[in-house]
């Protein structure tokens, strides 16, 4: 990952345009940072030795750059209507910039470019292609937010499109994009809470998705079958469908908590309907991994005497213990009351 000089380089100012557009308070600022952001993820996207990152960097470079596009130009328009440039919360400013923010984030209805982006990445670029890459869009969501009923409607078909997307899938890049849109469905409810809920909700989203993929690329697993026909050490079996678990909200692991603080928001204010279809949608994300694991440690689980001496090769028994504590105890976190994170 960092054996390369220039990659280096591209990393810390992806990371600037990130910075750059958090920390500033005109939509000239935010869109450089976002510009940044992009040109830096383009080269690290591309390798020489896989022919399929450069039909992935191509077309997430179009799709980023017609949303980048659509965003200037929503920007011009707004400054003729509000004469400013600041970024201020108004309704008309929020219908016209919404949509090239949520194509940039990936959330649906405009999430058509996710999967076929990600089939083609290495773990490492797929990582920060569904966490730090939606970090920046997400922020700019929070600060112009005022009509929410456009906000509602973007959360029902990110958990809808990926609850039912990721069924049938084999691939697990494909599987893990699919989750991601569903949560991203979520983390935009937790927008309606606040913007220390959503970042919550994003650290812990992040850490389980860095421990999941930690797992698969080094064992490289690519399809989903391969988890139950690779023999790797049991513990690492163990923490990655914990995490997948956890991932999918299954009490009492880490990822329930954040959904509970969110279905208790929703149901004090009478959003029924929509929490409703929420808890239903997310039942079957669940059922996919408890699919998985079911089948992994029980139906398809196998040993072999002679590979027991690689397990622990590479075992790093601090690392693993502290991924298996932040996704297994996160129900201990309920003595703490949620007005505090709120």
């Amino acid at each position: 990952m960092f054996n390369n000089s220039t990659k280096i380089l591209f990393y810390f100012t992806l990371i600037g345009g990130i910075l750059l557009t958090i920390s500033s308070n005109s939509w000239a600022g935010a869109w450089m940072g976002l510009e940044i952001n992009l040109l830096s993820f383009i080269p690290i996207m591309t390798n020489a030795e896989n022919i399929y990152t450069t039909e992935a960097s191509m077309k997430y470079f179009l799709v980023q750059a017609l949303a980048s596009s659509t965003l200037l130009f929503m920007v011009l328009a707004t400054t003729f209507i509000e004469k400013s440039l600041m970024i201020i919360k108004s309704i008309r400013i929020d219908l016209m910039i919404m949509i090239p923010l949520l194509m940039k984030s990936g959330a649906s209805p405009f999430h058509w470019w996710f999967p076929s982006v990600m089939e083609g990445l290495s773990w490492t670029n797929c990582l920060i292609l569904m966490t730090l890459q939606k970090l920046a869009p997400m922020i700019l969501i929070v600060n112009i937010m005022q009509a929410k009923m456009w906000l509602l409607i973007s959360i029902i078909y990110s958990i809808m499109i990926g609850s039912i997307g990721g069924l049938n899938q084999i691939s697990t890049r494909k599987m893990l994009t699919y989750s991601s849109i569903n949560h991203m469905g979520w983390l935009l409810s937790a927008m309606l809470i606040g913007e220390n809920m959503m970042i919550m909700y994003f650290f812990i989203y992040s850490v389980m998705t860095f421990t999941i993929i930690s797992i698969i690329k080094m064992n490289k697993i690519s399809f989903i079958n391969q988890m139950f026909y690779t023999n790797y050490n049991p513990m690492y079996k163990f923490l990655l469908f914990s995490s997948l678990l956890s991932l999918g909200g299954l009490p009492p692991f880490s990822g329930f908590f954040n959904k509970w603080i969110i279905i208790q928001f929703m149901i004090n204010n009478n959003l029924l309907i929509m929490n409703t279809l929420m808890i239903i949608l997310s039942l079957i994300t669940l059922h996919y991994y408890l699919r998985i694991t079911y089948s992994a440690f029980l139906i398809l689980y196998s040993e072999t005497s002679w590979k027991m001496k690689n397990y622990y090769q590479n075992n790093k028994p601090i690392m693993m213990t502290i991924m298996l504590m932040i996704s297994t105890v996160g129900l201990l976190l309920v003595s703490i009351p949620l007005t505090t994170l709120l």
